[in-house]
C-alpha cells in the first residue's frame, strides 16, 4: 500500500522483558504508566517521563515486573477509569484484580507493592478480553466459553455478577463499554457483534445484533464521541458503525488497508490542535493493526449536517510497515492523558512493547 501520508510514526521506545509473545498494552488514563501483558504469565509496568524540560521525547523506565497469581497467559489489561485499579484477563479463566497498596491512603510517594486484592471467577475457560464502563462501575469480561458477564464492583475489592450473557454462538474475542453510557459490545468467532443494555426491572440483555463481517470478529473500538463504533476482523477489514437511531447501529463503511487479519483497533480523539476543515467535525484518529505487522492510522470528520446514514469522511493519514519486525501486532492503543494524545502503543508476538509518536511528515 504505496500511499503518500501528511504525518508518519516515530519509534519512542522498545520495552523488553516478557519472556514469551506480548499479547496486550494499556495506558493508565490518570498517571504515566504503561501496563504490558504476556504468555509468560507477566505484566510489566512502565513509566514515562520527558527527557528534558525542553525535549518532547519521553524515556521509559520498569516500574514494576509483576509475576501475577495466574496460571495461563495473560490474555487482556483494562485500567479503571480513576487509574488506580488494573484488571487481567487470563487462559486460567479468572480476571485478577490489581491494586498499589497504600496509593489511596498516602498518595502516590506512599505507594508500595502491586497486589492482587481479588481473583474474579466465573468463566468455564479462557477469559478473552476485559473492559471498564466509564463511570467505573462496572467490569465487562468475556471467554471462550461462549459467555460475556457484567460485574459491578463494590467496596473492598468485591464483585457481583449482574448478569451472565450467553448471546454467541462461539468464543467471545472482545468486550467495550460506549464511551458515555453504559451500553456494551462484544465481538465473536461467530462473526457477530451484539450490543447489551441493563433493564432495571430485569437483567442485562441483547439488544442489537450487528452482521457483516464474513469471519472472527478481533477487535471493538467505540469513537470518542460515542456516535460511531469500530469492528476489526478476520476477514482483513474495519467496518464503522454508526447509531441511526436510539437504540439502532448500521454500517456504515468498510476500511481496507490490511493484507491480514487485523487483530487490534483504537479510536482516539487524535492530535488536540488539529485544524478542522470548515463546516466539520473531528471524529479523531484511529489506529489499526494486525497479522500483516501494519500499523494504519486513519484520520475521521463528520458534516454538521450529515443525515444519519451518512458515513463520515476518512482518510489514511500515518502507516508504518513491519512495526514489529516479521511478527504479527496483537495490540494497539491511544494514550489517553491529556498532552499525550499522538502516542500509541503496540504489543507483538516478538515479546516485546513498543511506543509510536505521530508526527508531521
Amino acid at each position: 500500500m504505496d500511499v503518500d501520508t501528511p504525518y508518519k510514526l516515530t519509534a519512542v521506545a522498545e520495552l523488553t522483558g516478557h519472556e514469551d509473545r506480548a499479547w496486550n498494552v494499556a495506558w493508565n488514563p490518570t498517571k504515566p504508566l504503561l501496563a504490558s501483558c504476556s504468555a509468560d504469565k507477566s505484566i510489566r509496568l512502565w513509566t514515562y517521563t520527558p527527557t528534558s524540560s525542553d525535549d518532547p521525547n519521553l524515556s521509559f523506565t520498569l516500574h514494576a515486573a509483576i509475576p501475577t497469581v495466574h496460571t495461563k497467559t495473560v490474555r487482556a489489561l483494562a485500567w479503571s477509569p480513576s487509574g488506580t485499579t488494573l484488571a487481567s484477563a487470563s487462559f486460567d479463566s479468572n480476571i485478577g484484580i490489581w491494586q498499589r497498596e497504600g496509593e489511596e491512603d498516602g498518595g502516590e510517594e506512599a505507594a508500595g507493592e502491586w497486589d492482587c486484592v481479588a481473583t474474579v471467577e466465573g468463566h468455564e475457560t479462557e477469559c478473552k478480553s476485559v473492559a471498564w464502563s466509564a463511570s467505573g462501575n462496572l467490569l465487562a469480561s468475556c471467554s471462550r466459553d461462549k459467555t460475556v458477564w457484567v460485574w459491578e464492583a463494590e467496596p473492598d475489592a468485591d464483585f457481583e455478577c449482574m448478569g451472565v450473557l450467553m448471546e454467541h454462538t462461539q468464543d467471545v474475542k472482545c468486550v467495550a463499554w460506549h464511551p458515555t453510557e453504559d451500553i456494551l459490545a462484544s465481538g465473536s468467532y461467530d462473526d457477530t457483534i451484539k450490543l447489551y443494555l441493563d433493564d432495571p426491572s430485569e437483567d442485562w440483555f441483547c439488544f442489537a445484533t450487528l452482521t457483516g463481517h464474513t469471519s472472527t470478529v478481533w477487535a471493538l473500538a467505540w469513537a470518542p464521541g460515542g456516535r460511531y463504533l469500530a469492528s476489526a476482523s478476520d476477514d482483513c477489514t474495519i467496518r464503522i458503525w454508526k447509531r441511526v437511531e436510539t437504540h439502532k447501529w448500521e454500517c456504515v463503511d468498510v476500511l481496507k488497508g490490511h493484507e491480514r487479519t487485523v487483530y487490534t483497533i483504537s479510536w482516539g480523539v487524535g492530535r488536540p490542535n488539529t485544524k478542522e476543515g470548515e463546516g466539520t467535525v473531528n471524529l479523531g484518529w484511529l489506529a489499526s493493526a494486525g497479522g500483516d505487522g501494519r500499523i494504519n492510522v486513519w484520520e475521521f470528520e463528520d458534516a454538521p449536517d450529515a443525515d444519519a446514514k451518512t458515513p463520515p469522511a476518512h482518510k489514511l493519514i500515518a502507516k508504518m510497515d513491519n512495526a514489529h519486525g516479521v511478527y504479527d501486532i496483537n495490540s494497539i492503543a491511544w494514550c489517553p492523558r491529556k498532552g499525550y494524545e499522538d502516542l500509541l502503543a503496540t504489543a507483538g508476538d516478538d515479546g516485546s512493547a513498543r511506543v509510536w509518536k505521530v508526527v508531521p511528515s
